[in-house]
Formats: structure tokens, C-alpha cells, sequence
């Protein structure tokens, strides 16, 4: 479903469910001023044109023992077809990368990289990323403060040029 054919109410219910997406049908409903049938259909479309993907528990990784966050660059020596396949496939495998991006700039590619501590991010490092197929530059950006997590889609601003 593009996105000129949500509506506001789609937007709505878009923005709530970023919002908690623990709310029930019956109080997501009374939000957006819809009974609740009419609103789980809306819901249900949305999930199955895959504009809604999932419903994930957010964690708090020290929390969990991940203290360290650091943004991997990667350059690759060719941008070959084959190589970027195999470095993306290997990439995607790896339970530390939270998020990967295939980026312009000084990198090819940019990581998000978890892990419990500096000797942790050690051995990642030099026993896997430096590993992966045709790596050719690592650049390790550590985080020291979170300002921002896990924001939320600005939908208002998704029709404005």
C-alpha cells in the first residue's frame, strides 16, 4: 500500500502503535474514534501490505549486559556484485549488528554493533569483521552517551517534498 492511500486515521493508528504497541484493539479504537472491528481491519490491512512489519519488546541493553555501542565503517575493495553479496549475507548473520546500511561516503557500509564491553568488541573485530569478505578499511565510531533510541516514524512529514 503506498503511502498517499493512508489516511489520517492510518496515520493515527500508525503513530499509536510506534508509540505502544501493547495498546489493545479495544483502546486503540477509542483513540482513533473508531469501533473496534472497522479498527482491527485497518490494523490487519496495514500488517498485511507489510507497512507494519512486526511488534518488537524495546530493551534497555545495559540492562541486558550490552554496554558498548559502537558504528562500524566498512569499505570493501571492489563493489562487485558477488563480494557485496557475500559481505551483505554474512553481515545479516551476525547476532552483534543490530542494524547494517549500505551507505555514500568515506564507508560502503555503516554497522550498528552491540556488545558487552571494549574486549568484547575486541574480538569481534579482529576474529569476524575483519574477517568478512572483501573488507578492506574498518573505521569503530564508539558511542559514549544514547541521545536518541528507538524514535519513532515522523509520519506527518512523509507526503511533504
Amino acid at each position: 500500500m503506498p503511502s498517499d492511500q493512508l489516511d489520517a486515521t492510518d496515520r493515527l493508528i500508525l503513530a499509536l502503535l510506534q508509540g505502544d504497541a501493547r495498546l489493545t484493539n479495544v483502546e486503540l479504537a477509542e483513540k482513533v474514534n473508531l469501533s473496534p472491528s472497522p479498527c482491527l481491519r485497518r490494523v490487519r490491512r496495514l500488517e498485511a501490505s507489510g507497512i507494519i512489519r512486526g511488534y518488537h519488546a524495546e530493551l534497555d541493553r545495559r540492562s541486558v549486559g550490552l554496554e558498548l555501542t559502537v558504528f562500524v565503517g566498512i569499505k570493501v575493495e571492489r563493489h562487485h556484485e558477488e563480494q557485496a553479496n557475500a559481505f551483505r549475507e554474512a553481515v545479516v548473520k551476525l547476532p552483534e549488528v543490530v542494524t547494517a546500511h549500505l551507505v555514500s561516503g568515506e564507508s560502503d557500509f555503516l554497522l550498528q554493533v552491540v556488545v558487552p564491553s571494549l574486549a568484547a568488541y575486541e574480538a569481534f573485530l579482529t576474529g569476524t569483521l575483519l574477517r568478512l569478505p572483501g573488507v578492506s578499511d574498518i573505521r569503530s565510531n564508539f558511542a559514549i552517551q544514547p541521545v536518541k533510541e528507538y524514535g519513532t516514524l515522523p509520519l506527518d512529514n512523509s507526503n511533504k517534498a
